[in-house]
């Protein structure tokens, strides 16, 4: 799959073609944050449980997405199943000089579209309470405010949640006392 815009490009990646680049890019991407990095302050015993841990999960859906601009890598979406029902939207990033484009909007389009069609009922991910260069495009998407986290990693934390089903997404409302459940809904509550 790839969709182009002018001279941009979104394409899918495997997960060995992805991870380079999002190694040799990520630092620079981040560098102004105060992200603790916990595994560096592990133990090499600790190191080697996640290690074994990390096995025990098996091949799980992923999802990759690369930015390019005239061929050159400028940005990424990626994410992982995290259960049955749910994708996990780990981390997007965009260079700063290509931001403001709606690019960011198109690659959010992509993946909800296809991690949809593959039958995950919730897109979950997770973000700087600050971060609105990323909450509003989400909120406009579709997405909802599920929670919060205080993370050691990341500080506070927005939690939000697509969900693919739509009378899933009306019973949020309903549970955040915004609705009552109307006649359909209610087929679906104990008596």
């Amino acid at each position: 799959m790839n969709t182009s815009r002018d001279d941009y490009e979104i394409r899918e990646l495997s997960r060995d073609e992805f991870a380079p680049l999002f190694k040799a890019n990520r630092e620079k991407m981040f560098a102004d944050t105060l992200t603790f990095r916990a595994h560096d302050a592990m133990s090499e015993a600790e190191t080697d449980a996640i290690g074994r841990l990390r096995k025990n999960l098996g091949q799980l859906y992923e999802f990759n997405l690369g930015l390019f601009y005239k061929n050159e890598f400028i940005g990424w979406s990626f994410g992982r199943q995290l259960d049955h029902e749910r994708f996990y939207m780990v981390n997007s990033a965009i260079f700063p000089e290509h931001r403001g484009k709606g690019l960011y909007q198109e690659m959010l389009r992509i993946l909800t579209s296809r991690v949809s069609k593959e039958g995950f009922q919730i897109i979950y991910s997770r973000h700087a309470a600050t971060n609105s260069a990323v909450l509003v495009p989400k909120l406009k998407a579709g997405f909802i405010i599920s929670g919060f986290e205080i993370s050691d990693l990341f500080g506070l934390l927005v939690h939000l949640s697509y969900f693919s089903n739509p009378l899933r997404r009306r019973m949020m409302d309903v549970r955040a006392g915004q609705a009552i459940p109307d006649q359909e809904l209610r087929k679906y509550l104990p008596g």
